[in-house]
């Protein structure tokens, strides 16, 4: 007698009952990668002092800024000097027609240390929590009653403050 010997495919084929079919597979694996950026995105709500009355007193108010980052990524945020011509991060203006008013912005309740750009005043520091969830950071502002710096019209006061991320 003598022995055939088949190919591991022909032998699973003779092996199989007659009439049904064997599927044959192959197998194997691929990675999957991808790098995260960092990334941030900023929003500011406006600051408003309300109504002013010169020599009643000096106004205080806040607002925040909501920086929003991927997880873990350290940021700084800055303020300028504001848009209105004059006005530097030491004394910020706000103007209706040639008048000015001057006020300020500060990284305290305390009203010590001036919001600034990194170089003039101070910045404010954080670290990012994920896209989902904004870190808020308060923004203290002071209108003084000084009414020999203050001999303003009435009317309506503003200025545009830009705010910067650095991540």
């Amino acid at each position: 007698m003598r022995k055939i010997l088949l190919p591991a495919t022909l032998a699973a084929v003779a092996l199989a009952a007659p009439g049904t079919a064997t599927a044959l597979t192959a197998a194997t694996t691929f990675g999957v990668s991808a790098t995260v950026l960092k990334t941030c995105s900023v929003a500011a709500n406006p600051l408003g002092f309300g109504n002013y009355t010169p020599a009643a007193g000096a106004l205080t108010v806040n607002t925040t800024v909501n920086v929003k980052c991927t997880k873990s990524t350290p940021f700084t945020v800055a303020l300028n000097g504001g848009s209105t011509a004059g006005g530097t991060i030491t004394q910020r203006l706000m103007t209706n027609g040639t008048d000015t008013l001057q006020y300020n912005l500060y990284t305290t309740a305390a009203f010590a240390t001036l919001f600034g750009d990194g170089t003039t005043g101070s910045t404010m520091p954080g670290v990012g929590t994920g896209l989902a969830t904004a870190v808020a950071l308060t923004v203290f502002g002071s209108l003084p009653d000084n009414a020999a710096n203050q001999a303003v019209s009435t009317g309506a006061y503003a200025d545009t403050i830009n705010v910067t991320v650095t991540y």
